[in-house]
C-alpha cells in the first residue's frame, strides 16, 4: 500500500461533538416550538372573541341583542376557522417513519420518512396550520373593525 492512499483521520473534538448534538437537538425541537406558538395562539383566539363580544354588548346596551350583521358573522366565522386550524395543528399526526434511515430519498417518501425527515415534515405541517390560523384571525380582526361604529 502506498503512502498516497492512506487517509489520516482523528476523532472529532469535544466542540465538534457539541455542535453536532446541538444541531440535532435543534431539528428535534422544531415541532415543540411550533406547538408552543400554537398554544399561545389558542389562548389569544379564545380570549379576543370573548372580549369583543363583551364590548359589543356594552355598546349595544342591555335591551338590544348583538347586531346580527354580516360583518359580525364574518368576524366570528373567521375566528372560528382560526380556532379550528390551531386545534388541528396541536393534534398529533401519524407518520410512517423508517428509524434505520436518517434522511429518506425523496423518491421513496411513500415508503416512510427518515428520522430527520419526520421532524422536518412534522414542524412544517404544524407551522403551515399555525400560519393559516394567524391569517384567518387577522382577517377576523379586520372584519371586527367594521362592526363597531
Amino acid at each position: 500500500m502506498s503512502e498516497e492512499n492512506i487517509i489520516i483521520t482523528q476523532p472529532p473534538d469535544e466542540n465538534d461533538n457539541l455542535l453536532r448534538q446541538k444541531f440535532y437537538e435543534h431539528i428535534a425541537s422544531q415541532s415543540e416550538r411550533v406547538d408552543s406558538l400554537s398554544s399561545h395562539l389558542l389562548s389569544i383566539e379564545l380570549a379576543i372573541p370573548g372580549i369583543y363580544a363583551g364590548i359589543l354588548k356594552l355598546i349595544a346596551g342591555d335591551d338590544t341583542a348583538l347586531g346580527n350583521t354580516v360583518s359580525v358573522q364574518l368576524t366570528f366565522g373567521l375566528w372560528f376557522i382560526a380556532l379550528i386550524l390551531t386545534l388541528v395543528s396541536l393534534t398529533p399526526k401519524k407518520y410512517i417513519v423508517d428509524t434505520k434511515i436518517l434522511i429518506q430519498d425523496p423518491k421513496k417518501m411513500d415508503e416512510g420518512l427518515g428520522i430527520e425527515d419526520y421532524f422536518s415534515k412534522s414542524a412544517q405541517y404544524k407551522l403551515r396550520l399555525a400560519f393559516a390560523s394567524s391569517l384567518f384571525f387577522f382577517f377576523g380582526i379586520l372584519s371586527a373593525v367594521f362592526t363597531i361604529g
